[in-house]
């Protein structure tokens, strides 16, 4: 069988090969080269692997070509001689690349710069590259920022047919626009966003009818502006997603779109797509309706003003008096929505996330936690509901086709987790007095691993919450579990206890979304025909795949940003003694996390009082001679010694008080005493 499969990938190799051989769509090439019906999954997955291997390409238009010899390329730091120079890449796993005087464009040593390269051949020779890009100096401000932009290969600029276009479409709602929609203007509805917020996607409102909450979600049309297979979606889907760096928003779509006719402004005509749920009072969704619609929003409102209310701040609601009682209501909505979620399964985790103050040369003035409060976990799960309620109904379609083309629709998928990572945790709460349940699956051998429901996590999160340990654990906690991707197979989200979920409350910025949109709107306007499925069950693999990769880079590029920028912030506070929780423990030493949630290494080296031995299996290092033990959870005081904001990485030593009485035996002030 393996060796049919390697002889029908070398017959692909060969054709694309081929001289004359005219690029083909995965269709094209099987009707070419005879593939029955029956093996047209083959094909795909013969496809795919070659595509991992670098065998072939895909062009934009879905066609596969024969993979050209490519262009790496490398960020970092350019270092000058008389007659050539080198760069130094960030990414220290790259070579340095030779750059040939005559290639270096306008680099100056000391510059960051875009390099472009062929690998060596050569065993132990530095490639040969050209300068494409100079960047500016190491230490201006926000080139920190966009070197990771680069290295990660992130656009940041639109091309000029795309700002084109995106000027051509940005126009104010006309009644012409209106026709065919629900018209829902004259219902009471806000946005709840941050202070800073410039993309609003989303607005909600809430009556009370008959003892049943009425609760609308209503969600920017962009796909109204957006057409498949214009220059703006072509570049919408090769983003992927919005990209928020401490310094700068990079936008899936164009100012004009993003934050002008598809932002939702209050007191601005906007077309929407509406989820209208009847809930009751025990938090059950009923009848609801998606639909196309016209909205105009009342008030934008931020988390902080909200939240105020919420705690009945008077001069906030005489300011809102219109919109106060609505907001006390939807809190209500909130918690029993939230109720309803945890009491199937839902995973909950409530720690705070990183909020970075910079001033305008991006100099990080503080970093504190972003606390959830009422107002962000409203709107959470209403986005939740509606989120829900979209997958559901598309999935539950009672048409022939559905069942016979299984309804192309982009869902958010939630894997179970690794039945090994889930055996490690539990070892390890073990080790803090808490227990984790774990089966078996049913009908499986006992080989195939742990089952965890996550209702189980969830009762372990509501068992740690208060204590001193709850951040850390539960962080753990969300570790051990699988990533969520996007997948045009409905097989459930984990995280969620959700049949049925997909994302489809923000087509500003995520591509899923907006292709979610379009499907829905063809289906309402009476558009989904055959062939229209039949090219939306050709393209969602692609788009699913590319979506989950451009979210991983972005969750990539945030995440090293802010780890920069922390380290930035502490280069100020070296010498200083904090307190911190060790929130990681490794062979080479133990991080801490102070509460401003930075974190920074203590070297094993740097334990002076013992020789130290690493106890995986209970994360902890304890010592050879003493017994002490530093392990996940402990407080402990640590003096900043380094920071290295361009490797985002924060050193400490603890700050231990070590004496040597006359028995020779060691004393410290900090750490844990078996």
């Amino acid at each position: 069988m393996e060796d049919l499969l390697e002889k029908r990938k070398k017959l692909i190799c060969e054709l694309v090969e081929d001289e004359k051989y005219v690029p083909m769509k995965e269709k094209e090439l099987a009707i070419f080269m005879q593939v029955k019906p029956e093996d047209r999954r083959e094909l795909k997955r013969i496809l795919e692997e070659l595509l991992e291997e670098g065998k072939i390409e895909q062009t934009k238009r879905g066609r596969y070509v024969r993979a050209e010899k490519k262009l790496l390329r490398a960020v970092g730091l350019y270092q000058s001689s008389e007659n050539f120079g080198f760069v130094v890449p960030d990414n220290k796993k790259l070579p340095d690349i030779f750059i040939p005087r005559e290639k270096k464009k306008d680099a100056y040593d000391g510059a960051k710069v875009v390099a472009e390269y062929i690998e060596s051949r050569e065993e132990g020779k530095s490639p040969e590259g050209e300068i494409i890009e100079v960047l500016g100096g190491r230490d201006e401000p926000g080139i920190d920022m966009l070197s990771v932009v680069r290295a990660l290969g992130i656009p940041d600029e639109f091309p000029e047919k795309v700002l084109n276009q995106a000027q051509r479409v940005s126009k104010p709602v006309s009644e012409t626009d209106c026709v065919m929609r629900r018209d829902l203007r004259a219902v009471r509805m806000v946005t709840i966003d941050g202070e800073d917020a410039r993309d609003l996607d989303d607005a909600v409102s809430l009556e009370e009818k008959d003892g049943r909450w009425l609760l609308g979600v209503h969600i920017a049309d962009v796909a109204d502006y957006v057409q498949e297979n214009s220059a703006l979606d072509w570049e919408a889907k090769e983003r992927g997603t919005s990209v928020y760096l401490p310094d700068r928003v990079i936008p899936m779509l164009p100012k004009e779109l993003s934050n002008g006719c598809c932002s939702l402004n209050a007191g601005e005509d906007r077309l929407a797509l509406s989820c209208l749920m009847e809930v009751d009072k025990g938090g059950t969704i009923g009848n609801y309706e998606i639909v196309e619609s016209v909205i105009r929003v009342d008030k934008r409102m931020s988390y902080t003003q909200v939240q105020k209310i919420l705690d009945g701040d008077e001069a906030l609601w005489e300011a809102y008096r219109d919109e106060a009682p609505m907001l006390t209501e939807m809190a209500k909505l909130s918690k029993v929505l939230r109720q309803k979620r945890k009491e199937r399964g839902a995973v909950d985790f409530d720690f705070p996330e990183s909020k970075i103050e910079l001033d305008e040369n991006g100099e990080p003035l503080s970093i504190h936690p972003h606390e959830r409060n009422d107002a962000t976990k409203l709107i959470e799960d209403f986005m939740l509901a509606a989120n829900e309620t979209v997958a559901q109904d598309y999935f539950w379609q009672e048409l022939p086709f559905v069942y016979r083309t299984h309804e192309p629709f982009l869902y958010r998928v939630h894997d179970n987790p690794d039945p090994e990572k889930m055996q490690q945790l539990s070892v390890f709460l073990g080790n803090f007095g808490y227990r984790l349940h774990i089966g078996r699956k049913q009908g499986k051998r006992q080989e195939n691993g742990a089952d965890v429901h996550p209702k189980q996590l969830q009762k372990l999160l509501d068992q740690i919450e208060g204590t001193p340990e709850e951040a850390m654990l539960s962080r753990l906690i969300l570790r051990s579990m699988k990533r969520a991707v996007y997948s045009p197979e409905c097989s459930g989200h984990f995280g969620l206890a959700a049949t049925h979920y997909c994302h489809f409350t923000s087509p500003i910025r995520r591509y899923p979304d907006l292709q979610i949109h379009r499907i829905i709107k063809e289906f309402l306007r009476g558009r989904l025909n055959e062939k229209r499925k039949e090219h939306y069950e050709d393209i969602l693999n692609g788009v699913a795949k590319h979506s989950s990769e451009t979210e991983r880079r972005a969750d990539e590029a945030e995440r090293i940003c802010e780890k920069m920028k922390k380290a930035q912030y502490m280069e100020k506070h070296i010498g200083e003694t904090m307190e911190a929780v060790i929130s990681g423990v490794t062979g080479w030493g133990f991080y801490a996390e102070l509460p401003n949630t930075v974190e920074g290494l203590v070297p094993v080296s740097s334990l002076r009082s013992d020789y130290f031995i690493f106890d995986e299996e209970n994360s902890a290092l304890v010592g050879e001679h003493t017994g002490k033990t530093y392990q996940l959870g402990e407080t402990v005081t640590v003096r900043v010694t380094g920071a290295n904001r361009y490797a985002g990485t924060v050193d400490f030593e603890l700050e231990e008080a070590e004496k040597r009485g006359n028995d020779g035996k060691i004393s410290t002030e900090t750490g844990r005493e078996q």
